[in-house]
């Protein structure tokens, strides 16, 4: 027996009944696209062209289609919004929902002008070319955000509004040159609960920023391609926090400080934040790479944020990952000792962000 069966309150519609919908392209003015683009080419939405990442490495041209980061924008005094998605499901995984994996999720903006979290457009377990869902509003003519999933391939996006409904463009972000963030699979989002949790979006929320999330889930390797392509962006911050994926110390040496030495070249007034890599299990005298591999990187990357304060860079923040899930409750923060859960991003967003917002003020 099925727990839906049970318990009614667990079941996932993906039936649309509702009458009277009309259907737009989320590709389409006057919906607007945040921290992807489409690739015609490809058929799908991407994170960064698909002929750059491939200049990385295959692993990143093919997570590049994740849309990890991803958002429409849009406003409407709909009383029901629906989505249709074709997607490439990949195989579920062990330890992320699959409401953060496959899920998007819808926020609104309240009269206050602060986004809320509304629903959570479900998927159904077994689907392998996406799904449809749908939810009631309260009708208010207000900006809504619609977050793409963390974990998988969209490639098209439908969005359902009532007939006669407005719809406008949406109200601009109050920064609008995106934070940047390049990372691991922590940076991906992996493992929230849904895309609306990862750390960026919620600092995103908090200041009304735009961003763009380059996490390369087990393949954030501080490649030099990389860097290149990210010297390229219009940034107002650049978040650098590939510090799990590099194979070894005398890797993270030989790319960390080279790495934000190119971004540097091309934006020499441009704020940069370093993290190091959070880890709860060093407060249980275990940790993901021993206690004395995990300081020695975590000093290689003090190492490049003090070699640029002694050249006179101001502009650039330390984050010691060790802070990142301190205070009581420090071991409920992750899935797996390593992989944030909610908790955790929340915390994560509370300290990157306090650097992300010193910057910007700055």
């Amino acid at each position: 027996m099925k727990i839906e069966d049970l318990d009614q309150n667990l079941k996932v519609e993906t039936a649309l009944t509702e009458p009277d919908l009309v259907w737009f392209d989320a590709k389409q003015a006057p919906f607007r696209l945040y921290g992807v683009s489409y690739d015609e080419g490809a058929g799908c939405y991407v994170r960064m062209p698909i002929a750059v990442a491939q200049t990385v490495s295959q692993p990143v041209a093919k997570l590049c289609r994740h849309t990890a980061g991803g958002r429409v924008r849009f406003r409407t005094d709909s009383p029901y919004i629906a989505i249709h998605a074709v997607m490439h499901n990949g195989t579920p995984m062990s330890h992320i929902p699959l409401t953060g994996q496959s899920g998007f999720d819808l926020y609104h903006r309240n009269a206050a002008g602060k986004e809320i979290y509304y629903q959570t457009f479900v998927p159904p377990h077994g689907m392998t070319e996406g799904y449809s869902s749908g939810h009631r509003t309260d009708g208010t003519y207000c900006d809504y955000t619609i977050n793409f999933p963390l974990y998988d391939g969209v490639k098209e996006l439908h969005i359902a509004l009532k007939k006669g409904a407005h719809l406008s463009a949406p109200t601009p972000y109050a920064i609008e040159k995106p934070v940047v963030y390049y990372g691991s699979s922590i940076t991906q989002g992996g493992c929230a609960s849904r895309p609306g949790n990862a750390y960026q979006a919620i600092i995103g929320r908090e200041l009304d920023a735009d961003h763009i999330n380059l996490g390369f889930s087990g393949n954030a390797k501080g490649e030099l391609a990389m860097a290149e392509y990210i010297a390229t962006l219009d940034m107002s911050v650049f978040v650098l926090d590939y510090d799990h994926n590099t194979p070894s110390e005398e890797h993270l040496l030989a790319t960390h400080e080279l790495f934000f030495k190119t971004v540097r070249a091309k934006h020499p007034d441009l704020p940069v934040v370093f993290v190091t890599a959070p880890n709860t299990k060093l407060r249980g005298n275990m940790n993901y790479f021993g206690r004395g591999r995990f300081f020695t990187r975590r000093n290689i990357i003090r190492r490049t944020y003090e070699h640029a304060r002694i050249a006179g860079d101001d502009n650039v923040y330390f984050i010691d990952g060790v802070q990142l899930f301190g205070g009581d409750n420090w071991d409920a923060c992750t899935v797996d000792g390593t992989h944030p859960n909610d908790c955790g991003f929340v915390r994560m967003a509370t300290r990157i962000g306090r650097d992300v917002r010193k910057a910007l003020k700055k």
